[in-house]
């Protein structure tokens, strides 16, 4: 029996002596992803107070309507203006936003989404307008800034134009 043992072995797969077992290598990947940037809340009107971007006499004028009121938010370092009609009415209001590009191109298009007329009033800026039976909204940015304007009124040329002198009294 011994000698059919030996035969049986010999006939046995062929181990290779003193050759390199393969291993696996893993190789580690970093991946990056950039967070979708935040938008600021809408801004809330917080306090009485004067516009420091829009003389209260020029938006009447420009708007149309008789300004008894103005408040502003805490948004620093531009608070959004809020100009009222009577006590408790907002006729206009205007936020001004400045810093990430990302965030004041998401801005302008939240107020003004896809399928809005396009605005490229001031030079070099872009943005959109949309009318509907509430009034207008007039929204442009520009590198890091957005300023967005809405007005009780419907015609854009109101709110356009108080962007554009917003935008020109903040040198931004």
């Amino acid at each position: 029996m011994l000698p059919l043992l030996g035969v049986l072995a010999a006939c046995g797969p062929d181990v290779a002596q003193n050759v390199p077992v393969p291993t696996t290598q893993t190789q580690q990947v970093t991946t990056t992803t950039s967070a979708a940037p935040t938008v600021p809340p809408a801004p809330q009107p917080e306090k009485d107070g004067a516009c420091p971007y829009l003389a209260t006499s020029f938006v009447a004028e420009a708007n149309g309507q008789r300004v008894p009121k103005v408040k502003l938010s805490t948004d620093a370092p531009h608070p959004a203006c809020f100009f009222y009609a009577n006590a408790t009415e907002v006729q206009l209001t205007v936020r001004v936003y400045v810093g990430d590009a990302r965030i004041a191109k998401t801005i302008v298009n939240e107020a003004a989404p896809d399928g809005s007329q396009p605005a490229t009033s001031p030079a070099g800026w872009t943005g959109g307008y949309v009318s509907n039976d509430t009034g207008v909204v007039y929204a442009v940015s520009k590198g890091d800034a957005a300023v967005v304007v809405t007005s009780n009124q419907k015609q854009s040329i109101k709110a356009r134009r108080i962007a554009e002198t917003a935008i020109t009294n903040l040198k931004i």
